[in-house]
C-alpha cells in the first residue's frame, strides 16, 4: 500500500518507519494497560535507534570507499559503545563498564581478527563492518544477560554464599554454580538461533546475498558461518565477563561485597 503512495525511496522509508513506530508504541500501551511501564525506555530507544541508524548509514556511504584503517576505527568505536550499553544493564555491579568493555573486546575482537586473518571475513569495508557489527552487537547482548543473571543469582543467594565462605570454601568455589548458570542463560538465545536457522527464520544476510546474485547454497552456508561466529564471540564474551565480575564480587579479605540494595559504582 505504501509503495503506491510514495515515489521517493526516502519518503517511502520514512513512512514505513512511522508504521513500525506506531506498532511499537501500541505494544508499549498494551504493556501499560497491564501496569507494565516501558514508556520512557521505549520512546528513548525508538528515537535513538532511528537517529543512530540513519547517521551510521550516511557515514558508511562515505567510509566504504576510504582506507582500510577506518574499518578498525569504526569497530573500535562500536565496541566502546557496546561496553557502555551493556554496563547500563548491569547497574550496581562494581567495575561494570570495564568488565563489559573487556568482555566484548576480547570476544568479538578475537573472532573478528581470527576470521579476517583466515579469510572468512573479507577485509573489504563493505563486508568487514556489517559482519563485525553483528558480532559486536550480539556480544553486547550476551554480556548484559550474563552480568545481570550473575548479579541476580548472587544477590538472591547471599546467605548460602556467606555460609559456604564461613565453612572455608574459596570465594570462586562458593559462586561457581552461579557462574555456570549465568553463562548458560546468556547463551540460550545464541543456541536457539543456531537450532532454528533455516527452519524458523531466514536471516537477512542470506536473503541479501541471494538478491545480490550470489549462489543460494553459498549464501546459506555463509549465513551459517556468520551465526557460528556470533556464537563463538558471544561465548567468549560471556565467559570473560562472568569470570571478571566474579573477582569483583568479593573484597580482598574474601568477603562478599555484591549485595542487593548496596550502592556500587559502575565504572
Amino acid at each position: 500500500m505504501l509503495e503506491g503512495l510514495f515515489d521517493n525511496q526516502i519518503m517511502l522509508g520514512a513512512a514505513q518507519a512511522g508504521v513500525a513506530v506506531l506498532l511499537a508504541l501500541a505494544v508499549m500501551l498494551l504493556a501499560r494497560w497491564q501496569e507494565i511501564h516501558l514508556e520512557r525506555e521505549t520512546v528513548i530507544a525508538l528515537v535513538r535507534g532511528l537517529i543512530q541508524i540513519i547517521a551510521v548509514g550516511s557515514i558508511l556511504v562515505l567510509l566504504f570507499g576510504g582506507p582500510g584503517w577506518t574499518g578498525l576505527a569504526i569497530l573500535t568505536g562500536m565496541v566502546a559503545a557496546a561496553g557502555a550499553i551493556a554496563a547500563r544493564r548491569a547497574r550496581g555491579i562494581p567495575g561494570a563498564v570495564r568488565i563489559s568493555l573487556t568482555g566484548i573486546a576480547v570476544g568479538a575482537g578475537a573472532v573478528i581478527a581470527l576470521m579476517t586473518w583466515a579469510g572468512v571475513i573479507d577485509e573489504d569495508l563493505t563486508s568487514l563492518i556489517p559482519v563485525g557489527s553483528m558480532l559486536v552487537a550480539n556480544s553486547m547482548n550476551t554480556c548484559a544477560l550474563a552480568l545481570d543473571r550473575f548479579r541476580g543469582d548472587v544477590e538472591a543467594h547471599t546467605g548460602q554464599i556467606e555460609a559456604a565462605l564461613a565453612l572455608g570454601a574459596a570465594p570462586n568455589r562458593s559462586v561457581q554454580r552461579f557462574v555456570r548458570s549465568a553463562v548458560q542463560a546468556s547463551m540460550i538465545p545464541r543456541i536457539d538461533t543456531l537450532r532454528s536457522l533455516g527452519i524458523v527464520w531466514i536471516p537477512g544476510l542470506m536473503a541479501g546475498m541471494v538478491l545480490a546474485g550470489a549462489d543460494p547454497v553459498y549464501a546459506a552456508i555463509y549465513q551459517f558461518v556468520v551465526i557460528a561466529m556470533i556464537y563463538a564471540a558471544a561465548g567468549i564474551t560471556a565467559l570473560v565477563s562472568v569470570i571478571l565480575i566474579r573477582s569483583q564480587a568479593f573484597s580482598p579479605a574474601e568477603q562478599l561485597t555484591l549485595r542487593a540494595g548496596k550502592p556500587q559504582t559502575s565504572s
